[in-house]
């Protein structure tokens, strides 16, 4: 089991890094091709776009086929499209590397964690989800990393370490055990389960963060900046917030797995209103970081549970977790991609108090159908 974990904890590791690896970038790339901010947002967005084209045919494949040979074929997708990502000459193979990337996360992470739950008794899911959430979420602390290696030493030579990186995994997955495939299920089955409430819920409870995060990233750093924040000072406040993320998340894990999995959710909900509500407002820019770990440790607090949810729901239903996991990336890509351009351009026309003012409601109101559900444990 220790190695399964660590197994699936690289493969979510080098999906979020390479996800992230694109921001400190993206500026010499605007210069190098001569990018709009709508062309830079095309190759930003090129990604998250892939992965959610990818959500469903990853959760078809591993139910398919087998969690390892889909794992196996999304990190072998990865490392090619890293290669011909590094050495790209025109902003089009940018844009489409970057895409089927993307697409091939999502069959990576969507097996990965399909494979990892199966093999996880009920008592620990939560736990062992909240584990590979931190790793993720360490992947995304060094995505930045990375992508400032490249700048220095050159993109092919650090791209071309990490594409090798994901062959490696790919290589000890096809050395890992793995149980059969089933019997596949009908996709009939997958659509039929989006009526179920509680998987619905647990649908929500990952977009909602989503968008969260996305409005985050947009707005606070630009406000920090008009305070006082150096590019330094607020890439390291986020490294900061992101290792807070990444400790939490395996403790509401294992609350999850004690107390059930709406109630820790319900104070996140409580708590993501509190903060959204507070972070427009500060004229200093120590209070506003401070706003910001809080907004990363409430925000953040969702994944683990929600994610345990669907988990849940599908063995409960009988559905396979490649579908669960599948309608992960279906809530995660629009979520983020919402909160982000959504909340930039709603703050652009307005204030910024407008998009977090929604987002707290948004909030309030997911607390009070929590709250009032009798059915919810």
């Amino acid at each position: 089991m220790r190695r399964l974990l660590l197994l699936v904890g690289g493969i979510v590791f080098v999906d979020t890094m390479f996800f992230v690896a694109l921001t400190p970038l993206l500026p010499s790339y605007t210069d190098e091709f001569d990018l709009s901010k709508a062309g830079a947002g095309v190759l930003s967005a090129a990604y998250p776009a892939g992965a959610l084209l990818g959500a469903i045919p990853g959760g078809l494949a591993t139910a398919r086929f087998g969690a390892r040979p889909t794992a196996i074929a999304g990190l072998m997708t990865i490392a090619v499209t890293t290669f011909i990502f590094a050495t790209g000459d025109s902003i089009l193979v940018l844009d489409v590397s970057r895409f089927i990337q993307g697409f091939g996360s999502a069959l990576a992470w969507t097996a990965g964690l399909a494979w990892l739950v199966s093999e996880t008794p009920a008592s620990r899911r939560g736990q062992t989800i909240g584990t590979a959430m931190a790793t993720a979420i360490v992947g995304a602390l060094f995505g930045p990393v990375l992508g400032g290696i490249a700048s220095v030493v050159g993109h092919v030579p650090a791209f071309g370490a990490a594409g090798l990186l994901a062959i490696a995994l790919a290589v000890w997955a096809a050395m890992t055990h793995a149980p059969p495939p089933s019997q596949p299920q009908p996709f009939a089955v997958f659509v039929r389960a989006l009526r179920n409430r509680r998987i619905a819920i647990g649908v929500w409870l990952v977009l909602l963060p989503a968008m969260l995060f996305g409005t985050l990233a947009v707005l606070a750093p630009l406000r920090l900046e008009e305070l006082g924040f150096t590019a330094v000072a607020i890439g390291s406040l986020w490294l900061v917030m992101a290792g807070l993320e990444a400790i939490v998340n395996p403790v509401i894990g294992r609350v999850s797995d004690r107390i059930g999995r709406f109630r820790p959710m319900r104070v996140s909900a409580l708590a993501s209103a509190a903060v959204a509500l507070l972070l427009p407002w500060p004229e200093y820019g120590a209070v506003l970081g401070l706003l910001v770990f809080a907004a990363g440790v409430s925000f953040g607090s969702f994944w683990t549970p929600a994610m345990a949810l669907l988990s849940d729901e599908a063995e409960a239903h009988g559905l396979e977790y490649a579908y669960a996991f599948a309608l992960i990336n279906l809530a995660w890509a629009p979520g983020q991609a919402l909160g982000s351009s959504g909340g930039g351009a709603l703050a652009e026309v307005t204030v910024d108090a407008v998009p977090y003012l929604l987002l707290a409601a948004t909030c309030l109101l997911t607390f009070a159908l929590l709250w009032r559900s009798r059915s919810f444990s």
